[in-house]
Parts: C-alpha cells; structure tokens; sequence
C-alpha cells in the first residue's frame, strides 16, 4: 500500500497494533471519540442520531480553555455541527456544508434536485477538487493562522469509504492486490444470520450494479471484483495519506512539529470483501479493528503496543497527553500507564444496537419471523488479552473465536462443548462490564 505520509508518521509514533471502536459504525464510533461515553449512554446508538449537548465533546472536557479548537471535516453526529461545543471553527464537508459551496464556486453543477452532490459524483471528481484536498488546504490555513497558539485540530477524513472510486483508482497494480484469504474461501453458515442477510443483499446489489454503474462501486461477488474494488480503496488510502503528509509538511513549515501531540485513528474498518461482505456494522476483526498512532513531541522512534485495547479510552488518553484530568463523563482511562509499561492487561468490550440493515426482498436464507428478529438483533462483544473473542447477542447466533488460533475467525467455536467454562468465563466478564456501565440489554 502507497502510503509513505503514514509509513513515516508511524517509524516516529506509539502504534497500538489492537485498537477497537466500541460500535462498528459511523455515528456511535464517532460519539466515543468524541465524548469518551459508551453509546448505549449518548444514545447514538444507530447512524445519523445527533449527538445530545447534554455530553460535553472533548475540548469542552477540558478545565485548560487557553487552546484555539477547529473541526475540519466530517462531523456525523447532528447537523448543528460542533460550533459551540468547543469548538469555534467548522469547515464542513456534509453534503449542504462547505465543500459543496466551495464545488458549486468551481463551476461543478449539482446533480441532485435540492441542490447536493451525490458521493458518486464527488468520487468522479479530479484530485484538486477532491475532499482531501480540501481537508488538507483548511487545515493548513488553520494552522498558519493559530501556529502562535496552543490549538486543538480535528481532520476528519470521509474517505476511504464506499464509493470505491476516486482520482488514484489505478495507483496500485491490480496484479499486486493481495485479498483477505476469507475472500476466496466457500461462504461460511456458521454466522449469524443478520451477517448472511447482509452478504445476501450486497451480492444481489452488486449483481444489478454491473448493469447499472461503469464498475463495481460498492459490492462484489467474484474475487476479480474484490481485487478491482481493493484496488480502488487503496487508491482512496493514498488520496488521503497525501493530504496528511501535506498538513504534516504544513507543522514542519511553521516550527511545530517538536511541539505537536499527533493522532491517527478511525471510527471503523472495512470488510473488502472478507468473509464475502463489504462495509463495517460486523464483530469481525476487518470491521472493528482501526489505526492508531500517536506521536509525542520530539518521537524519533517507534513503539509497538501488541495488547487489545478501545477507543473508549481515547479522549481520557488526549486530556492526559494535554495535562488535564481525566473527566468523570468518560467510561474509559488514559493509555499513557499502558505506554510507559505501569499498566496491567485489561479486556475489551464492543456493541452493536440495530441500524437499519438492508436486506433482499424474499429473502429465502430463513422464515420472515426469523430475519425480522436477527435483523433487530443486539450484541455484546469480549476481547481479551489472551486472544479470545466472545460475541453474545440477544436474537442471533452467538461467537466464539480464538484469535490466537484463527485469527481470521473462520471457525466459530460457541457450540463446542469443550469451550464451555471459556464461554463461561468471558460472559461473566460482559456481564460485570454491563453492570459497571448501566447496559440494559439482556443477553
């Protein structure tokens, strides 16, 4: 993968090789990172629900209120935007913000009745127009204005996200795409049933779009159009990561490298065809599974973390890293004992609530009753520091993985009666994680 920006930033960064959102999907992710608080507490458990002004977002965490705080990018958490929650800046790329101001000042018609542009057409569009770009020139003029200030930037980056489309499609060699050994293997059953109704409906969508779209933009079925669309999403990595080496660039120009906390995370993964699914909103490891980077001043050297750890513990992390206490809004703690090697292992937990999963009209996978219930189907998620992942959920099938073993989870373990007192073990540990957290759900 072409990404020398990021390569660099982390030869000079702490890497944690393990970090899990806590909700494998735009919204709820970004409430975490945001507020440190579960989503079953802000109650953004679904996409598209504004995040209450009853949970402070980070800088308004802070007790230091000297920092200049700008937002650039994507937001997702309520249209309001995140103006006076700390933040006095927002340059917006929701689709009636900035960036579709700044498209229609270029002379590039909408091509949507109220006057949008669609993601299809903004991934057409030549890289001096892209969102990146954008990103990238606000950023830089953010930082140029406040370099005499201490100030807190947020670059919210859409991409890589589907449409798997944009200037670099051709940037690595199709032959060199290498795809997720699940990819090519026979479709596993041993899932739940809400995962085989997403594979379902994606395979039929992607059957239609080879009439309807140029190529495959969204889904696929044979591992020739894996590989095409990986190509493609890793032409959307490189778009982004030249934006990144541009802001980085930006800080060297102005003196401030030395003196810069620098974090790299996202707020989901994609599957690209793993397991024969597209997108996030799964418990696999391609959906949850996220970067993160952090760079203290002055790193010259790379440190690896290898133990699992969540994003839950981000903002408690940043209000660290800046000098300030922890705030009792967060569920999570600092990492920073973890880093300098003064922290005892700790288990992971993650969540899912119902989002609107699309499924194949008539579906034949199971009875209507059935695909109703997985479809509204909640989970609850273990991952531990000795390699076991444990999914139990209240109206699907439940998992259980040994990532040490197969860390590719192709084989689901819950039904082996020699895994019982594991099984056992790790539900006792959601369960006291429920009742630590106020989580209602019954599983």
């Amino acid at each position: 993968m072409h990404a020398p920006n990021l390569n660099r930033l982390a030869s000079e960064s702490v890497i944690f090789e393990r970090t899990y959102v806590t909700h494998p999907v735009c919204t709820p992710s970004r409430s975490s990172l945001m507020t440190g608080t579960w989503p079953h507490i802000n109650a953004c458990t679904r996409n598209s629900v504004p995040l209450d002004r009853r949970f402070r977002v980070f800088p308004e965490l802070m007790e230091d209120r000297d920092y200049r705080a700008a937002y650039i990018g994507k937001w997702h958490l309520g249209e309001e935007g995140p103006i006076g929650r700390g933040f006095e800046e927002w340059v917006s790329t929701d689709d009636h913000g900035d960036y579709t101001n700044f498209l229609a000042s270029r002379g590039i018609a909408p091509d949507k009745q109220n006057g949008r542009f669609s993601e299809l057409v903004i991934s057409n569009l030549p890289l001096e127009l892209s969102r990146p770009k954008f990103l990238e020139k606000h950023a830089c003029e953010f930082i140029e204005k406040h370099r005499r200030d201490p100030f807190i930037l947020v670059v919210g980056f859409v991409e890589p996200h589907s449409p798997y489309n944009g200037p670099l499609n051709g940037e690595h060699p199709l032959d060199q795409i290498e795809l997720d050994p699940t990819a090519t293997l026979p479709e596993s059953i041993d899932i739940p049933l809400r995962y085989r109704l997403m594979r379902e409906w994606q395979q039929a969508e992607a059957i239609l779009d080879r009439q309807r779209l140029p190529t495959q933009l969204f889904f696929g079925v044979t591992p020739e159009e894996y590989r095409s669309i990986k190509q493609r999403y890793l032409g959307l990595v490189t778009l982004v990561d030249q934006s990144i080496g541009a802001i980085l660039a930006c800080l060297e120009r102005f003196g401030l490298t030395d003196n810069t906390i620098i974090v790299h995370t996202s707020d989901h993964g994609d599957s690209l065809g793993a397991h024969h699914l597209f997108g996030k909103e799964t418990m696999f490891e391609e959906a949850t599974r996220v970067p993160l980077l952090i760079r203290f001043p002055g790193q010259t050297r790379v440190k690896t973390i290898q133990q699992p750890i969540s994003h839950i513990d981000f903002v408690p992390t940043l209000l660290d890293l800046l000098g300030q206490q922890n705030h009792p809004q967060c569920a999570g703690k600092s990492l920073l004992p973890l880093i300098n090697e003064k922290t005892a292992l700790h288990n992971v937990f993650l969540e899912w609530a119902p989002n609107r999963t699309k499924i194949k009209k008539g579906s034949k996978l199971a009875r209507r009753r059935m695909v109703k219930r997985a479809v509204e189907e909640s989970t609850r998620t273990i991952v531990t520091a000795d390699g076991w992942k444990l999914c139990l959920r209240d109206k699907d099938l439940n998992e259980l993985y040994s990532l040490k073993d197969d860390p590719l989870e192709t084989r689901n373990l819950y039904a082996n009666r020699q895994y019982t007192s594991v099984i056992s073990r790790l539900t006792g540990a959601i369960h006291r994680w429920q009742e630590s957290t106020n989580d209602k759900l019954k599983i």
